[in-house]
């Protein structure tokens, strides 16, 4: 299942068919006017590097015996939204599939459509090809009005395919008709019986294809785009300058060792004299993202402002489990604070810091101003002079100033920050395996020891799911399917213990966040069966999750343990979280002394069992939480 495409910008692709390069905008260097590239939103294309290509040829030839890539051929890769990590393959102005890494068998598929298996399938024989189907002529016309191939109209099919395998789809003459997914195997295909044979993705009339000539360099693309790049260049200088010379404070460049912040470092230096660098170590890092912070400070001969977390992130790893998507708690612990505090350390009135945000990354980052006060670090200004940016423009200012960048992007990693952040794609921690074996086995065994302490399977950490509090759908499905237990198990101690931190949520929309976590799972049956919520506010459950709204205030229980809290204000978190906390403290540990029953001003609070329970008619006052022995006592 594809997530829904997300337009952030304009999509900027066009391609030079003289030059045979791709082109950002309408006119290519030359003179031509371009073709404009279809792609899926938001477009953040990129270059692909040499380990881009093997990967894409190794998993073609795994496929279908060939390798799809020429390497004289200059190749632009585009994220596409998807589960884990996709990218569109853009050679000679055309889309000719996908790439990606799929979550229930954990390997990378290629997705060909139909122009890439022109490319591969062109003059060539069927008996060097793998995973090919040949169809009936009179199939043809139904498959083009978009049916699935039946297994009645096979002629004849490659024996070794295999249900769910990548397939090409022929017409007796040997052209290219379809692309789609097995279902069923290449045997049972030319048995011809009943049944779908392919799942149709993609579908085109039979053509030759036009092959482009090769030899391009990204030098030529550098030449074709020199008007487009000047252009952005000199709105960003423009950018830095105005905003500079509006503000008495001290400037200041963050980097994280990323090609965003390298791009913003490097523009600061054409406008500015004067500015140091900033880079907080999480202790997580990678080795060459530190060594490269050091080298690239070097070379620009300004002042780096460093610190380094150490081993906060693992001292604090038991206490708050592993960080997911939802409680990203280690970018408060391991990041934001340090920087807070170099901050405070060394620019008492605060300072101007330039960043690289650009808004073809995310939602958020779209929908932020370009300069805006960190409400986290509460003396420092930001600035995003690349916001209109793409991941191709970056990428073109780093060659044409042949700046020093993270030796990583060109191993497999398409985004450079901790090595082991949720927001990772399951891809990059298979890839981390290969590069940094060390780090994921240190990895897994802590989330294996999580695992196993709270009735977690194997699976959990093995599909990625650990990196979710509550899971996607696809992901819930995969479990499902798999057999996977994703709610952990219940277990009461004498005691329990809770530990929180808060502030600004810097990777999500709006707002202040506050994560906590108990020191054991959550019985939210119990909880549920309490009520003990409704005194906070507006509660709803689901499997493994409660949540609670009250206002501008949100929160999620999870039975792992953890809670995450929402407000406008950290004032207002903090209160309110420790509203939830106290409240889940009641429904664990309540021991049905009655009184909180005379102190309820709606009269919906009865004993059953020997518990309290609050009624659904609760207007969420939570006049009877301070008085509870439990609260008052614990």
């Amino acid at each position: 299942m594809m997530s829904k495409p997300l337009y952030l910008g304009k999509i900027l692709l066009h391609w030079c068919g003289k030059c045979n390069v791709p082109v950002l905008g309408t006119k290519c260097a030359c003179g031509s006017f371009t073709k404009t590239v279809t792609i899926t939103p938001p477009g953040d294309i990129r270059p692909a590097f040499d380990y881009d290509i093997q990967l894409i040829n190794f998993v073609s030839m795994q496929q279908f015996n060939a390798p799809l890539i020429d390497d004289k051929k200059v190749v632009v890769l585009n994220k596409a939204p998807y589960d884990d990590r996709m990218d569109e393959i853009i050679v000679d102005g055309v889309v000719l599939g996908s790439i990606r890494f799929e979550l229930d068998s954990l390997k990378w598929v290629l997705l060909l459509r139909v122009e890439g298996a022109r490319y591969l399938f062109q003059c060539k024989s069927l008996s060097d090809m793998k995973n090919w189907v040949i169809l009936e002529h009179d199939t043809v016309k139904f498959i083009l009005a978009g049916a699935n191939l039946l297994a009645p109209g096979v002629i004849d099919a490659d024996p070794n395919i295999q249900e769910k395998d990548e397939v090409v789809v022929l017409n007796p003459d040997g052209k290219v008709i379809a692309t789609g997914r097995a279902r069923m195997s290449g045997e049972r295909m030319k048995e011809r019986h009943k049944g779908v044979a392919v799942k149709v993705r993609d579908k085109d009339e039979a053509k030759e294809k036009v092959l482009l000539c090769g030899g391009q360099s990204w030098e030529d693309v550098i030449d074709a785009n020199k008007h487009f790049m000047e252009e952005f260049i000199a709105s960003s200088h423009k950018f830095i300058k105005n905003v500079a010379s509006s503000m008495n404070k001290p400037v200041t460049v963050s980097y994280s060792g990323g090609k965003d912040s390298l791009v913003v470092l490097q523009l600061v230096s054409e406008c500015l004299e004067d500015f140091d660098i900033l880079f907080a170590d999480t202790g997580i890092e990678f080795p060459e993202t530190v060594v490269n912070a050091k080298e690239v400070s070097e070379l620009y001969g300004k002042p780096l402002r460093f610190i380094s977390s150490g081993n906060a992130f693992w001292e604090s790893a038991n206490s708050f489990g592993p960080p997911s998507v939802e409680m990203r708690w280690c970018c408060k612990v391991c990041k934001l604070g340090p920087i807070a505090q170099i901050i405070e350390e060394n620019y008492k009135n605060g300072c101007l810091t330039f960043i690289g945000q650009r808004k073809y990354e995310s939602d958020t980052r779209a929908k932020s101003e370009r300069v805006w006060k960190n409400p986290w670090v509460g003396n420092q200004v930001a600035a995003a002079p690349i916001q209109d940016w793409t991941a191709m423009h970056v990428w073109l200012y780093i060659f044409m100033r042949g700046l020093l960048y993270n030796p990583l992007y060109e191993k497999g990693f398409d985004r450079i920050g901790c090595w082991l952040c949720p927001s990772c794609s399951v891809a990059d921690f298979y890839r981390l395996k290969e590069t940094h074996p060390e780090f994921a086995a240190k990895l897994e065994d802590y989330l294996l020891k999580h695992a196993r302490k709270y009735g977690l399977s194997p699976g959990w950490v093995e599909h990625g799911l650990w990196r979710w509090k509550k899971l996607p759908p696809r992901l819930q499905e995969i479990a499902k399917t798999k057999g996977i237990s994703i709610t952990p198990k219940s277990a009461i101690k004498s005691t329990l213990e809770f530990k929180m931190i808060s502030g600004y949520r810097p990777c999500k929309q709006g707002g202040v966040s506050a994560e906590g976590s108990f020191d054991i799972t959550l019985d939210l049956e119990k909880i549920k069966s309490s009520g003990m919520l409704e005194a906070v506010g507006r509660v709803a459950f689901m499997e493994g999750v409660a949540s609670v709204f009250q206002g501008d205030n949100s929160a999620q229980i999870f039975a792992g343990g953890t809670v995450t809290a929402r407000s406008d204000s950290e004032k207002n978190v903090r209160e309110f979280i420790q509203s939830v906390e106290r409240s889940i403290m009641r429904a664990l540990r309540c021991s049905g002394c009655g009184v909180c029953v005379g102190k309820c001003p709606q009269n919906v609070i009865v004993i059953k069992n020997k518990i309290a329970v609050i009624g659904k008619e609760c207007i969420h006052c939570g006049k009877c939480i301070d008085i509870c022995p439990v609260v008052k006592f614990s």
